[in-house]
C-alpha cells in the first residue's frame, strides 16, 4: 500500500513536509497515510501488522523518546451524544451535507482511518526537536479489537500505557508480560472507555449542563434584581 501525504498541509511548514517525505521513504509500504498540521504535528498512519517494526525503525531514526500510547473508540455511544461540537455542525446549511460531514470527520481523524478502534502513540526526537504521532487502525469482532504487538522491548515506558489501553479499551498487547489492571479492581468486568460501556451513574443522573432549567418568573427576577441593587448601594459601592 502506498503512502499519501495530505494535501491540506498549510504552507510554511517545510520542516514537517521534509520529515514526512523522509519517514515515508523509511517506512515504505508500512505507511498508509500522513497528515501535517502546520506548526503543530505530523501524523503517520501505519498498518497495524507493522506496528512493532515501525516503532523500532522510528527509534533507530532518532525518535527515541517515548511520549504516550493510547487508543480511541470512534463509535457513537448507544444513548447518543449530549452536546454538539464545531465538527457536528460543519455540514449544516450547506448544499452537500455528506461531503461537509466527511471533511469534518477527516479533520478529527487526522491521517484518516475508518475502523472503530485506533491505536495512537507519540514519539519525540530530542536532536531534531520534532515529534510524530503514529496511529494504526484496529479491526474488531463484536466490539473486541484485534491484538497488537507490544512495544515494551523497544520503549520500556510503554509498559504502563499498554496496561491502561488494555484495561480501558480491551486491547491485548501480544508479548506484554503483565496486562493487569491499574485503576480498577481485578474482578472488574468491562472496559470503561469503550463507547458501549454503560455509564450507570448517568442513567440515573443526566450529564451536567443538559438539564432543562426553568425560567425565573419575571416578578421574581425583578425582586431579586432590586435586592441586589439595594445591597450594592448600601455597601457604598455605588457612591
Amino acid at each position: 500500500m502506498t503512502d499519501a501525504t495530505d494535501d491540506a498541509a498549510a504552507p510554511g511548514d517545510d520542516a514537517r513536509e521534509a520529515l514526512a517525505a523522509e519517514l515515508s521513504g523509511l517506512l515504505g509500504d508500512a505507511l498508509v497515510e500522513s497528515h501535517i498540521e502546520a506548526g503543530e504535528n505530523l501524523w503517520l498512519r501505519v498498518e497495524v501488522e507493522h506496528w512493532h517494526a515501525v516503532m523500532a525503525a522510528l527509534r533507530d531514526a532518532g525518535f527515541a523518546y517515548f511520549g504516550f500510547l493510547s487508543a480511541i473508540d470512534w463509535t457513537d455511544a448507544p444513548e447518543g451524544r449530549y452536546e454538539d461540537t464545531e465538527f457536528d455542525a460543519a455540514g449544516v446549511g450547506t448544499d452537500d451535507d455528506e461531503a461537509a460531514s466527511a471533511t469534518a470527520a477527516e479533520t478529527v481523524r487526522r491521517g484518516g482511518g475508518e475502523t472503530r478502534f485506533q491505536l495512537l502513540a507519540q514519539l519525540h526526537s530530542p536532536a531534531r526537536h520534532a515529534a510524530v504521532l503514529i496511529k494504526a487502525d484496529l479491526s474488531d469482532v463484536d466490539g473486541v479489537p484485534e491484538p497488537v504487538p507490544s512495544i515494551i522491548d523497544i520503549f520500556a515506558g510503554a509498559d504502563w500505557h499498554e496496561r491502561e489501553a488494555h484495561e480501558m479499551f480491551g486491547i491485548v498487547f501480544d508479548g506484554h508480560p503483565n496486562l493487569e489492571h491499574i485503576y480498577l479492581p481485578t474482578e472488574f468486568e468491562g472496559h470503561p472507555l469503550r463507547k458501549d460501556f454503560p455509564l450507570l451513574a448517568r442513567a440515573v443522573k443526566p450529564w451536567p449542563g443538559v438539564v432543562d432549567i426553568e425560567e425565573i418568573p419575571p416578578e421574581l427576577e425583578a425582586q431579586l434584581e432590586a435586592e441586589v441593587m439595594a445591597e450594592f448601594e448600601a455597601s457604598g459601592a455605588g457612591a
